[in-house]
C-alpha cells in the first residue's frame, strides 16, 4: 500500500510517495525517470528527508481528473483524447524499456493541464501493485455523458473487457474500441480493426507488444456475437449486473440533479385514497436565511453565496462556479463545500496558493470555516460570512 501526500516546496507543488524502503538509486528505472525526458510522464525525482526515501512528482499547474470531474461529464472526445494518451505513452515506455504495469492508474493518479489539455501520469519504479485500470473505468462508468448512448455502450464494453481479460486489455484492444468511437458509421462495430485514427496519430500493428492469447480471442468473439448478434443493449453488456446497473443509473442521475440544482432528486412517494389531498403542515424555519454561508469582499459586497454544496472558484469561465478575474487566481484554484452544515475550503492545486487566516493550505488540503474567516485566493483577499 502506497502512502502519498501534497506537499509544497519553493514554488512547486508535488505528490509525494513513500517508498517502504530504500532502493538503490542506481538502478536503471530510477535512473532514467530522474532525468524527466520521458513525455507523459510527471516530472520525477527521488529524495531522502529524515532516514526515509521519497518519490516526489511535480504536479504544478495539474488537476487530478478525480477533481475535474467530480461533477461533470466525461465527453465522447474527452475519452478520445485520453485513451490515445495511452497508446503514446506506451510507445514511449516501450522506447525506453519501462514497463506500463508500473503507472498508477486511479483516476486520483492522473493529472491534466488545463492550458494544453496535456495528460500525465505517475510512473513507481518497480511497482508491482494491485492493478488500478479498472479503478480508472470504474470512473469513467460513473461520470461518462450518458446522453450518447455510442459513448455509454463502448465504456461499458471496456468495463466488461477488463474484467474479463485483465490489463492484458490495455496493452491490446483498447485502442481499437476507441478507433470505433471515433467512427459515427452505424454498420461499424466495436471490434473493428483500422491502421489510422482521426488526428493523423498512426497506430501500430507489429504483433509485438501486449497480444492477447486464444483463450482472449475466445472471449472477444463471444462479446462480439452478445452485442451484434442479439443486440441486447448497453444495459445487457454486464449480464447479471442489471439491478447494479439500473441503481447506478439511478445514481448518477441523482448527483446530476445535485449538481446542477443544489438538491437531491427526491424519491416517489406512493399516495393512497386516505392521504391523496391531505396538505401536511411544515413549520417554518426562521433560521434557514441565516445559514446561507456567503464570500464577501472585505467592503461586504456579496460574491457568491453556498446556496448549493459546492462552489467552485477559479479564473476560467465557464469552468467554475465563481470567476475572479486576476492574474493570481488560477483557472481552477479552490472550491468551498457545505457537507451536512460545516463549510470546507479546499485548495485545488492552485498556483498562487488557497490561504485561510494567512495560513496557506496544501495542495487538496481541506479546512473548515468559521464565521469571519480569511480567505485569500492568490491576491484576492475574501471573508466568510
Amino acid at each position: 500500500m502506497l502512502h502519498m501526500e501534497y506537499v509544497r516546496n519553493v514554488n512547486c507543488n508535488y505528490e509525494r510517495i513513500l517508498l517502504e524502503e530504500k532502493p538503490n538509486g542506481k538502478l536503471y528505472q530510477y535512473c532514467i525517470l530522474g532525468r524527466g525526458e520521458i513525455g507523459g510522464l510527471l516530472p520525477c525525482s527521488l529524495r531522502y528527508i529524515d532516514g526515509s526515501a521519497y518519490l516526489y512528482y511535480d504536479i504544478t499547474s495539474r488537476q487530478n481528473i478525480s477533481h475535474l470531474y467530480s461533477n461533470r461529464c466525461i465527453t465522447r472526445e474527452w475519452l478520445t483524447d485520453f485513451v490515445w494518451s495511452l497508446k503514446r505513452i506506451q510507445q514511449e515506455l516501450q522506447r525506453f524499456l519501462l514497463d506500463i504495469r508500473n503507472i498508477l492508474w486511479y483516476p486520483e493518479q492522473i493529472f491534466q493541464d488545463l492550458e494544453s489539455n496535456i495528460f500525465s501520469f505517475v510512473y513507481v519504479p518497480y511497482y508491482r501493485g494491485e492493478p488500478s485500470f479498472i479503478k480508472l473505468v470504474e470512473f469513467w462508468v460513473e461520470h461518462i455523458d450518458y446522453s450518447d448512448e455510442e459513448l455509454v455502450e463502448c465504456v461499458y464494453r471496456m468495463y466488461e473487457k477488463i474484467e474479463r481479460n485483465g490489463e492484458v486489455y490495455l496493452q491490446a484492444r483498447i485502442f481499437e474500441d476507441a478507433e470505433c468511437l471515433e467512427n459515427r458509421k452505424e454498420d461499424v462495430g466495436f471490434t473493428g480493426l483500422t491502421d489510422s485514427v482521426t488526428g493523423g496519430i498512426q497506430t501500430e500493428r507489429d504483433g509485438t507488444s501486449g497480444e492477447m492469447d486464444t483463450h482472449d480471442i475466445q472471449t472477444e468473439d463471444v462479446i462480439h456475437k452478445t452485442v451484434t448478434g442479439e443486440k441486447k443493449g448497453i444495459w445487457g453488456l454486464l449480464g447479471g449486473k442489471k439491478k447494479k446497473d439500473k441503481k447506478l443509473r439511478e445514481d448518477y442521475q441523482r448527483s446530476m440533479q445535485r449538481a446542477m440544482t443544489g438538491y437531491a432528486v427526491a424519491e416517489e412517494t406512493p399516495y393512497t385514497d386516505e392521504t391523496y389531498g391531505q396538505t401536511v403542515y411544515v413549520e417554518e424555519d426562521v433560521d434557514v436565511v441565516d445559514r446561507i454561508h456567503r464570500l464577501c469582499t472585505p467592503e461586504g459586497k456579496l460574491l457568491g453565496s453556498l446556496e448549493v454544496p459546492m462552489l467552485s472558484v477559479g479564473k476560467k469561465k465557464g469552468e467554475v462556479d465563481l470567476a475572479l478575474q486576476d492574474s493570481s487566481v488560477s483557472r481552477i484554484h479552490a472550491r468551498v463545500t457545505n457537507e451536512c452544515g460545516t463549510v470546507y475550503l479546499e485548495d485545488l492545486n492552485s498556483t498562487n496558493g488557497t490561504f485561510r487566516n494567512s495560513i496557506r493550505l496544501h495542495p487538496y488540503e481541506k479546512q473548515r470555516l468559521d464565521e469571519g474567516d480569511e480567505i485569500r485566493f492568490g491576491n484576492v483577499v475574501l471573508i466568510f460570512r
